[in-house]
């Protein structure tokens, strides 16, 4: 679902500026990326042979993973490429501090801020076509139910033999000719779903606000999901669990952790089932609940919009040496850490190395060690500072595609309804826009709201409902 109407002369340099945001790189670091040569060239085993494969958006170029998925008469065989940072970035070095300053790369419409220098980041480092790049490869032997049997890391050469995006990936999976290195990428998927059912996940499907370059404007739109997105997204959630437990095991490592929802959350959640006329069976969990609803439909869309308030505390815990309170992330209803994103988030590089130490059964380096208790504030911040600089674009963007449309009337879903605390929140399919909506609409209904608000300077978007 998208929408033609545009905005020009919208000006992301403000949001930038608002943020103190900045592309630059200190000179010293940028020396740093340019001289970059492999610290582990020594170690690696050649696994060039393998036909790796990698699923991005269709522009980036900074290519984190590369997959190759093979079935066998047991199960599954995953290997999963990740790019080897720690080659390529001298610990106690100037990179090094400017990363840990980042935290990771903040993406905005009109290009991105990188974590890491692009010579680095989207080219030497990057697992780009063609290219022999070093890798931590990952390998994990899976059962006929896609369950993890064995698992680890090591250091490797590797080399992607073809790139693809998921639309191209989804069209093919379609038309049933995935290229052989993904052919079992749909069963291996549909059964880690099911795996995330079984364990109590919680996934959320509610619109994905995405502001789009449309020749000289920008509009909105909503992100486009495929089944191949949720396919591939299980590879990287698969291979971050088999990291948690190879930490836990050790006793050190860091873990992307949340807290079960609390039983008012559930209660609520229920509440509002029942209100909408959601038949929710007392034995049923939410997250089978949530994954069964009809897609799309306001109902759905409210019990998505409220379901929010289950997910709420995420964090990072750092251990060596005894293992924190909370070791599970409840929404993936697993233990789980973030490893294969190293080009783009901080704390991947040094999970990894713990996980290359632990498989080789060898101490973790004390670089590692040193710096792991400071990473979760670290990552708290960059994490909060790249949502606050989303939640800016799209609502920039907002506020200047509809600057010339205040008093007109626009077709709404109520996605929550006004109570004490909050402020009633509606869905405007065309343009694709998300927003505070006075005059206490009914939750869950479709109507007609006005449209009351659109400050360019305030980035602030308000409809009204006339009852």
């Amino acid at each position: 679902m998208d929408t033609r109407i545009s905005a020009r002369g919208i000006d992301f340099e403000a949001v930038r500026a608002a943020f103190s945001l900045s592309g630059e790189f200190p000179p010293a670091a940028l020396a740093e990326a340019d001289a970059a040569l492999d610290r582990f060239a020594a170690e690696r085993a050649d696994r060039t042979d393998l036909p790796l494969v990698t699923i991005d958006p269709p522009t980036s170029m900074d290519l984190d993973q590369a997959v190759h998925l093979e079935r066998t008469a047991t199960g599954f065989v995953v290997h999963y490429a990740i790019a080897d940072v720690a080659a390529v970035v001298q610990p106690g070095g100037r990179l090094d501090a400017e990363t840990r300053r980042r935290g990771q790369t903040y993406y905005l419409p009109d290009g991105s801020l990188p974590l890491h220098p692009r010579v680095l980041s989207e080219d030497a480092a990057s697992l780009l076509p063609g290219r022999v790049r070093p890798a931590a490869l990952w390998r994990i032997e899976l059962d006929d139910r896609a369950e993890p049997m064995t698992f680890g890391v090591t250091r490797a050469l590797v080399r992607s033999v073809a790139r693809f995006d998921y639309g191209g990936v989804q069209a093919d999976s379609d038309a049933g000719r995935l290229h052989p290195s993904i052919a079992a990428l749909p069963e291996f998927g549909r059964l880690r779903l099911a795996s995330a059912l079984d364990r109590g996940a919680i996934e959320l499907k509610l619109p994905e606000q995405e502001v789009v370059a449309d020749g000289a404007g920008w509009r909105l739109a909503i992100a486009p999901r495929t089944e191949v997105d949720d396919w591939n997204a299980e590879v990287s959630l698969l291979t971050g669990m088999c990291a948690a437990r190879l930490m836990l095991g050790a006793g050190i490592g860091l873990l992307r952790t949340l807290p079960p929802a609390s039983g008012e959350a559930v209660q609520a959640l229920r509440r509002t089932a029942r209100a909408l006329d959601v038949r929710w069976p007392e034995e049923t969990p939410v997250g089978a609940l949530l994954a069964g609803l009809e897609p799309n439909t306001p109902d759905t869309l409210v019990m998505m919009s409220e379901a929010t308030t289950l997910l709420r505390g995420a964090d990072y815990a750092a251990f060596d040496g005894t293992a924190p309170a909370l070791t599970v992330h409840a929404g993936i209803g697993a233990p789980y850490a973030h490893v294969t994103a190293p080009l783009r988030r901080l704390s991947d590089r040094f999970s990894t190395e713990v996980c290359l130490a632990v498989t080789a059964g060898s101490e973790v380096p004390q670089w590692v060690r040193d710096v792991l208790p400071m990473l979760p504030e670290l990552m708290r911040g960059s994490d909060s500072l790249a949502a606050k600089v989303d939640r800016a674009c799209v609502d920039l963007t907002e506020a200047s595609v509809l600057a010339e449309r205040v008093g007109e009337r626009f077709d709404a879903i109520v996605l929550r309804g006004a109570n004490g605390k909050r402020d009633a929140e509606v869905f405007v399919a065309d343009p694709a826009v998300i927003a505070k909506c006075s005059g206490n609409p009914p939750e869950g209904n479709r109507l007609s709201v006005r449209l009351a608000e659109a400050d360019v300077d305030a980035r602030s978007v308000r409809f009204a409902y006339d009852s």
